[in-house]
């Protein structure tokens, strides 16, 4: 039911996920980003609470496959969940639990890794990571959103996909990038393509509004001068 690209950018250190799912508001529960740490993804039968689990033991020293270890170790019903995760580095781990639904797979390549469940074909994972390896030369948000098309174009999911969400950390607590489609009747991914070309050329404004707005550009809104 859900098909993910989790990935690092050697270039800026951003870090960041790109998901869809059949099923409402994915991007509420599955994606999770860290700046300087790593992104997660948490998926099928969802505990939205591993994802900062996984970001913390990061953060406290231990690798990805440690990190997976601890999580997964004794947890009640973890066999329901699979993980995917990065660090800020570019090393990947993953579980994928055996109560996962229908044909799921992960793919992991150069900086990223790619997860997925009830899916058409296991090419779908293949996919995503062979595009966000192949593609550098992108901003990690596009990148990660047309390594999602990519899987989508190679089958996706059994049945038609509903949300899709991409979040991505750069150097602060907050994500530089957090955008979603909460539900689609049909092109959730085409849509969040789209909210991202618009989003795009004013995301350093609403960054720089955060760190110094005195050197931000006007807000244009009613009642601004």
């Amino acid at each position: 039911m859900t098909f993910s690209i989790t990935g690092f950018c050697k270039k800026t250190g951003m870090v960041g996920v790109a998901i869809t799912t059949s099923s409402i508001c994915v991007a509420s529960r599955c994606p999770w980003v860290r700046a300087g740490v790593g992104a997660a993804s948490t998926q099928n039968i969802t505990d939205p609470s591993l994802g900062n689990l996984m970001l913390d033991s990061l953060e406290k020293g231990l690798d990805v496959q440690q990190v997976i270890d601890e999580i997964t170790k004794n947890r009640k019903f973890i066999e329901y969940r699979q993980l995917a995760l990065i660090d800020a580095k570019g090393n990947s781990s993953s579980f994928t639990g055996s109560k996962t639904l229908g044909t799921n797979a992960v793919s992991q390549n150069k900086d990223c890794i790619a997860a997925g469940n009830l899916l058409n074909t296991i090419d779908v994972v293949k996919a995503m990571s062979n595009f966000f390896s192949e593609n550098e030369n992108l901003h990690l948000a596009e990148r990660l959103l047309l390594s999602l098309q990519s899987g989508l174009d190679a089958g996706g999911e059994e049945g038609p996909v509903h949300s899709a969400g991409l979040k991505v950390a750069d150097t602060h607590s907050w994500p530089l990038v957090d955008l979603r489609i909460d539900w689609s009747e049909k092109q959730p991914i085409s849509e969040l393509k789209n909210l991202w070309y618009s989003f795009k050329p004013q995301m350093s404004q609403y960054n720089l509004r955060a760190i110094n707005p005195d050197q931000a550009p006007s807000y244009g809104v009613l009642g601004d001068k």
